[in-house]
C-alpha cells in the first residue's frame, strides 16, 4: 500500500529535510516517528526538500507499507511522536503510481517580509526583514520579467544538483498588507537557493538600487556574481506541491490562511 502525507514544519531547528548524518533534519524525525509507529524501517520521498530554517506549511511525502490502518492513525500516531515543531496534517492512500516528486505539476513557495524599521521579535526566524521602504510598482514591473521559462543560472548555488537550470516561472504575486509584504512564487520546479536570490534581486529593485530592468542583465548573464546576494530563508514557506485532480490530494493548505501579508 502507498500512503501520501502531507506535513507542516517549523524548520527553525532543523538542517532542512535532507537526512544527514546528524540526524538533524526534518526527515530524520519523520522517519523516525514512522518507524516506531510501525515497528518497521521506513523510508520517505517527499516534494520538494527545503534548506536550513526554511518552513513547510504542506510538504507531500510518500512511501510504501504492508500495515493496514485507518487515515486517521497515520496522523495521530506519528504525530504523537514528533517534535512539537513537525506535524502531519492529513494521511491518504494513493495508487502504486503515485509519486510526490514526479506526479506534481508545479511547486509553490511563498515568502514573507516585514517592512520595519525595527527588526522582528515575536516573528523572529518567521519573517524576512527590510529596514528601508521598498516599492510594489518597481518589483512587479521586475517581475514580469521573470516569468516563463528561462535559464536561472544567475539565481542558482553552487551546491545546485538540478540537472537543468532552465526551470518554467508561471506565476510571481506581491502584495502586502500592513508591515508585511507577501511573495507568492510557483513554477515547475525550483533550483537550489533560487527564491532567495531572486527575493535579494526584487528587494535590490524595490528600494531603488537598481531598476527593474537590471533583472534582464542578472538572467542574461547567467552568472551567479550578477545577482544579488543570498536572501534569509526565514520567512520562505514551502506551500506545496499541485497534483492532478484524479489523485484526490488537498490543495489549499489551511496554514496558508494564517500567514500575514495577504490583502483583505
Amino acid at each position: 500500500m502507498r500512503l501520501a502525507l502531507g506535513i507542516s514544519y517549523n524548520g527553525l531547528a532543523y538542517q532542512g529535510w535532507q537526512s544527514q548524518a546528524s540526524g538533524q533534519t526534518v526527515q530524520d524525525k519523520l522517519e523516525q516517528a514512522l518507524g516506531q509507529f510501525t515497528d518497521q524501517r521506513v523510508s520517505t520521498l517527499c516534494a520538494g526538500r527545503t534548506d536550513s530554517g526554511v518552513h513547510a506549511l504542506m510538504q507531500v511525502v510518500h512511501f510504501d507499507t504492508e500495515l493496514s490502518r485507518p487515515a486517521s492513525a497515520w496522523v495521530r500516531g506519528p504525530n504523537a511522536l514528533l517534535p512539537h515543531d513537525i506535524a502531519v496534517q492529513w494521511a491518504t492512500v494513493v495508487p502504486p503510481e503515485f509519486h510526490c516528486r514526479a506526479s506534481a505539476l508545479s511547486r509553490r513557495y511563498v515568502y514573507i517580509l516585514l517592512d520595519s524599521p525595527v527588526r522582528p521579535s515575536i516573528d523572529t526566524g518567521r519573517v524576512g526583514w527590510v529596514y528601508k521602504p521598498i516599492d510594489l510598482n518597481r518589483m512587479q514591473q521586475a517581475a514580469q520579467h521573470l516569468i516563463g521559462q528561462h535559464d536561472f543560472s544567475s539565481f542558482r548555488a553552487s551546491a545546485c544538483q538540478a540537472l537543468s537550470p532552465v526551470k518554467h516561472l508561471t506565476r510571481i504575486n506581491i502584495s502586502r498588507r500592513g508591515a508585511y509584504w507577501r511573495f507568492e512564487f510557483e513554477a515547475n520546479a525550483f533550483l537550489h537557493h533560487m527564491i532567495r536570490n531572486l527575493m535579494g534581486c526584487l528587494i535590490m529593485v524595490g528600494d531603488g538600487r537598481k531598476s527593474p530592468e537590471w533583472i534582464l542583465e542578472v538572467l542574461a548573464a547567467r552568472d551567479r556574481d550578477a545577482a544579488a546576494p543570498t536572501f534569509s530563508p526565514h520567512g520562505l514557506y514551502f506551500v506545496g506541491p499541485r497534483y492532478e485532480p484524479c489523485w484526490g490530494l488537498p490543495d489549499h493548505p489551511s496554514l496558508l490562511d494564517g500567514l500575514p501579508g495577504a490583502p483583505q
